[in-house]
């Protein structure tokens, strides 16, 4: 049975790997592991140890304490989002939307915003 942290710890290691634009087997081979292995952190199935998270921090560019933001919310966020999923960050497809809004121009970036959150108010 899978413990509740890890699986917030993989889904946090995904959510950085798709942010970066890299592949499970990209990680892996700068982790110096083969990317079964992280599926399975991925989803949780396996515990990464302190040593292999210091290195997929590092592979990822980011501090270790990135992995668990937000675990003590999550419980909080399930009762109060509403029509959104709890893990909206987790989704492939919002963090392919987000990656490619960054990649607009910043002055049509801001008109874009605009205009979703006018559509957001009037459905």
């Amino acid at each position: 049975m899978t413990h509740p942290v890890d699986v917030h710890v993989g889904k946090r290691i995904r959510h950085r790997r798709w942010l970066v634009g890299m592949t499970q087997q990209q990680l892996a081979e700068r982790v110096g592991i083969k990317f079964q292995q992280i599926q399975k952190y991925e989803t949780g199935a396996n515990r990464v140890s302190a040593s292999r998270l210091w290195d997929i921090a590092d592979a990822l560019d980011v501090p270790v304490s990135f992995f668990f933001e937000g675990l003590d919310s999550d419980a909080a966020e399930k009762e109060s989002a509403g029509d959104i999923p709890a893990d909206l960050m987790g989704d492939k497809e919002a963090l392919d939307l987000i990656r490619s809004y960054y990649a607009i121009p910043e002055n049509q970036r801001r008109r874009l915003f605009e205009l979703a959150r006018v559509l957001s108010d009037v459905a």
